[in-house]
């Protein structure tokens, strides 16, 4: 799961190991890659060692291939970082849980129920043979409790983090090329993420529309993210509009340039209806971007009460409400961007790991 090219699980794992390594000097660590990870990765320090498993996410390799690195490896115990665990590992293990919307929200990637049944079956196996589970948000903990009759003693709130590179740029020429090179030529909304229906994308864009032409405020909207197939809805509702060709799509982004995005965005807007932790809004905080979202799921926990304005996702008035206001009220937006700021400060990944070690440690040393 260890990467340092993308946000979620890869960049979760990327930060739980190098935080490790400079805090604990005494146990052993022992990854497990695919490549070309396995290729990349320079063990941190004499404590970690690194193993191929070349076992693809989600696949008969995993179950068996991973299995058996896992059994050879004889471990005290196994962080999973994600619910991808061989069904039949039961020595001591943590899992991970960053969120349930596959659960809640299935969308047309699961219409299989093969595909249906392989995740119910992994995710319940992960989390029955655990010790312990990781879970990012004390809603994803309740989710759990709820959906998986979990006792509650078992689950663990540790908190996600902001990579530290998502700060605000100074510099305007490095904004303006990054607005130059996708078109942006006005002021915008910005929203960061998939596709996919549980981000709500239909009901921004009629939102949007309803802000240009009942409010009367000249702004674009800029989606970023891969175009996803599967979900033509999101398409086909900005072609419907009449508000298209203010409506500006770059697909996927590198980190580089979604921080300039978020640096010369007016405001950035999540109108999710489902999330586990809810990492953009923290980074459009950090970019010192004034933020909407929704009023759902774990993100008034994650935004806090003064730090964001919340939306009723499942309706588009409200919405357009809300972002006039974000676009035209200077003092909410001066309140917004200075509490946004400081807030998006109490998350930290080191804080994370810390965390994270101090459960390894309690199973580990159960006396101590």
């Amino acid at each position: 799961m260890y990467s340092s090219r993308f946000t979620g699980i890869g960049r979760y794992t990327y930060e739980l190991v190098g935080h490790l390594a400079n805090l604990d000097k005494k146990n052993e660590y022992i990854l497990f890659f695919n490549n070309p990870e396995f290729d990349e990765f320079t063990p941190p320090g004499k404590n970690f060692k690194k193993v191929l498993a070349n076992a693809r996410h989600y696949s008969l390799a995993e179950q068996t291939r991973f299995l058996r690195h896992l059994k050879k490896a004889k471990l005290d115990l196994m962080h999973f970082t994600h619910f991808n665990a061989p069904i039949f590992y039961k020595n001591p293990s943590i899992v991970t849980i960053h969120d349930l919307t596959l659960s809640f929200f299935p969308g047309n990637k699961m219409r299989s129920p093969i595909h249906r049944a392989g995740y119910h079956l992994t995710l319940r196996s992960a989390t029955k043979n655990a010790k312990k589970i990781i879970a990012v948000s004390e809603y994803t903990k309740k989710d759990l409790e709820k959906l998986l009759q979990m006792n509650p003693e078992k689950i663990k709130v540790i908190y996600e983090a902001v990579n530290e590179d998502f700060e605000r740029i100074e510099d305007q020429k490095k904004i303006a090329e990054t607005l130059q090179r996708h078109k942006i030529t006005k002021q915008y909304l910005l929203y960061t993420g998939v596709w996919r229906n549980h981000k709500n994308l239909v009901n921004l864009v009629k939102a949007f529309a309803r802000l240009r032409n009942h409010y009367h405020i000249d702004i674009d909207l800029v989606i970023t993210g891969k175009e996803d197939p599967k979900y033509p809805e999101v398409r086909e509702q900005i072609a419907e509009s009449d508000v298209a060709e203010f409506v500006k799509t770059t697909g996927l982004v590198d980190e580089q340039e979604l921080v300039a995005l978020y640096s010369g965005a007016h405001g950035y807007v999540l109108p999710s209806l489902y999330e586990g932790f809810g990492l953009s809004p923290l980074e459009a905080m950090k970019c010192s971007v004034p933020v909407a979202v929704s009023k759902a799921s774990c993100l008034p926990e994650i935004c806090g009460e003064e730090n964001a304005l919340y939306f009723d996702p499942y309706d588009p008035n409200d919405i357009a409400e809300k972002l006039a206001t974000l676009c035209t009220n200077e003092e909410v937006r001066k309140t917004l961007t200075e509490n946004g700021i400081a807030h998006a400060k109490k998350f930290s990944w080191r804080k994370m790991a810390r965390e994270t070690l101090k459960l390894y440690e309690s199973l580990l040393n159960p006396q101590s």
